[in-house]
């Protein structure tokens, strides 16, 4: 079995130690998991979902938006009314969210804690202005207990690449207005991305988000999992407690801690202010999550491992803005434009055969038959990346896909290393094509990479031939990292890694355009302190087009003039 994240830490911390040794042998990552298969929205150039397999909006109910040009006076929509007593003043208070943005539609979620359970009507407005002058969007909806009282719709015949804005009432209480922008369409010269993973509240505060939801001019954020972290107080972690204080298990244990983790400030500003692209990790689960299992599943005193699995995607597709698909179904590709092809991967759940036991055994590593991804979904990616119009291929997934030797050995069971023959198939769709960019998390750590087919061997680091393309692994916004310093031995026996920070915690913005895609990773400090947070920029490294290799910058490129404002 791969062992523990915490075990894999220790261990290469131990390597720091005596870095000019080189005994260490591969060991265990605790955060992966399995990956789900099948396929899901919006994958197309165009507009709205192409019906990839798996493709639904389950429950999820749609409204269409009146012509945007009117503004001020009768709009024709519906106004909000009540004349009832106020509801409770935290009626609210898990904030509102938006995600999986299209070029004509966006998900609108948010929560509502009643006094007492059942069915509560609310009202929801969306506008081109944060004063609600240009509405586009009005109805009344309803809560949905059996979703434990959340609110999600899918708001269609938006503009492309236009900023909304978007509110809630609801018991004559009225939510925090939010802020969200669509896809654009056709040619697209610019586009800017904030990615983030790994938070865990028993670590730390969440002073990336916040730093995040200053960013005006961001036209999406990517989240890469571990949302949630599913341990028991003090199992992993011990600066703040959880709720409930055990291990979530039950459905009502996962929607609880959602429930928890949608009260932090940082959080709800970042959801506010930006629509969200996130995909789960195996904390959001179990750790060490795959298809049928979890290293941290018991099931003599857990229950049947497809129960927890099951609960956990529910209280997911509940508290999550996303477009759902199928049963336990998350990957799913968004275009933007003929610029950047958003094509995001589950190898966690639904398609992951169990970690690999032993690193030495090339037989094992290299069995065509050993699944990440799943066949289904593996076939959705091809057809994706294959044919897709866009410039740039970004994938978002949760692993490190490049090799990463340790010592002698492999370094993580529990990444792409432990899955040899499907790491192969992908470096041959990306050889196959130009410029593809693997965006990843899980690691608690940032990484640089160009992605090398033979590291030691045909890859040459100083013009980056032998290289398909470039992965960007982003730090994580409160998990910790390694306790000591393991980099330079990493460095040593990794030619294709051109960076690396494995200590402080943070986020990247990416900046694409037609010459290049760059990474600038931005670090926070003291996230132990609930009034830290300053951030500095630490890295910036990008690959230009057609290059599929990593260069180094000077600096940042400087954010678009005069973005949309930020919801008030």
């Amino acid at each position: 079995m791969s062992i523990s994240r915490r075990e894999l830490i220790r261990r290469a911390s131990a390597l720091s130690l005596s870095a000019a040794s080189s005994s260490l042998t591969g060991c265990g990552d605790d955060g992966g998991g399995a990956g789900s298969v099948g396929g899901t929205t919006g994958a197309g150039t165009t507009g709205g979902s192409t019906g990839d397999p798996g493709t639904s909006s389950g429950d999820i109910p749609t409204t269409t938006a009146a012509d945007s040009s009117s503004s001020g006076g009768d709009d024709g929509l519906p106004q909000y009314e009540y004349d009832g007593e106020p509801g409770p003043e935290g009626l609210f208070s898990h904030g509102v969210a938006s995600g999986d943005p299209l070029v004509d539609a966006v998900i609108l979620w948010t929560r509502l804690t009643p006094d007492e359970d059942g069915v509560v009507e609310a009202f929801f407005e969306v506008a081109l202005d944060p004063e609600f002058d240009m509405r586009v969007a009005a109805d009344y909806i309803d809560s949905v207990p059996d979703r434990d009282q959340t609110i999600k719709l899918d708001v269609e015949g938006l503009s492309p690449g236009t900023t909304y804005y978007y509110r809630f009432f609801s018991l004559g209480r009225e939510s925090a207005i939010g802020r969200t922008r669509t896809a654009p369409q056709g040619a697209v010269d610019r586009l800017r991305v904030a990615v983030c993973s790994c938070a865990s509240l028993a670590h730390g505060y969440f002073h990336s988000y916040r730093r995040v939801a200053e960013r005006a001019d961001l036209d999406v954020v990517l989240h890469l999992g571990d949302y949630i972290y599913e341990y028991a107080t003090g199992e992993y972690g011990e600066l703040r407690e959880y709720e409930p204080a055990t291990e979530i298990v039950s459905l009502g244990d996962y929607r609880t801690r959602y429930a928890q983790y949608r009260r932090e400030t940082d959080l709800q500003e970042m959801h506010r202010q930006h629509p969200m692209v996130a995909v789960w990790d195996d904390h959001e689960s179990a750790d060490n999550s795959y298809r049928d299992g979890a290293g941290n599943h018991q099931s003599m005193t857990e229950g049947e491992w497809e129960d927890r699995k099951a609960a956990a995607y529910q209280a997911y597709a509940e508290w999550m803005p996303f477009r759902e698909g199928a049963q336990g179904v998350i990957y799913r590709a968004l275009p933007y434009g003929d610029l950047m092809h958003l094509i995001m991967l589950d190898t966690r759940i639904v398609g992951r055969d169990e970690q690999p036991d032993d690193l030495t055994d090339p037989d094992l590593l290299d069995d065509p038959d050993r699944q990440l991804l799943g066949m289904e979904q593996e076939a959705w990616m091809i057809d994706q990346v294959s044919n897709s119009a866009a410039q740039w291929k970004l994938v978002g997934q949760q692993v490190v896909m490049s090799e990463v030797i340790l010592g002698e050995g492999p370094f993580n069971a529990d990444q792409w290393d432990g899955y040899r023959a499907a790491r192969s198939r992908f470096y041959d769709l990306a050889g196959a094509t130009s410029n593809v960019v693997v965006l990843t998390g899980d690691i608690h750590s940032s990484w640089a990479f160009d992605l090398a087919v033979d590291p030691a061997g045909t890859y040459d680091p100083d013009d980056g031939s032998g290289s398909v393309g470039v992965e960007f692994v982003v730090p994580a916004v409160s998990s910790p990292g390694f306790p000591l310093n393991a980099a330079p031995a990493l460095l040593a026996t990794n030619p294709h890694l051109r960076w690396i920070d494995i200590r402080e915690r943070g986020y990247l913005i990416l900046d694409v355009d037609t010459e290049r895609v760059q990474g600038s990773w931005w670090f926070v400090e003291d996230v132990e302190s609930i009034d830290g947070g300053s951030e500095r920029l630490a890295a910036v490294w990008a690959v230009r087009d057609g290059t599929d290799h990593l260069e180094e910058e000077p600096d940042a490129a400087e954010p678009p003039a005069d973005p949309p404002a930020l919801a008030p």
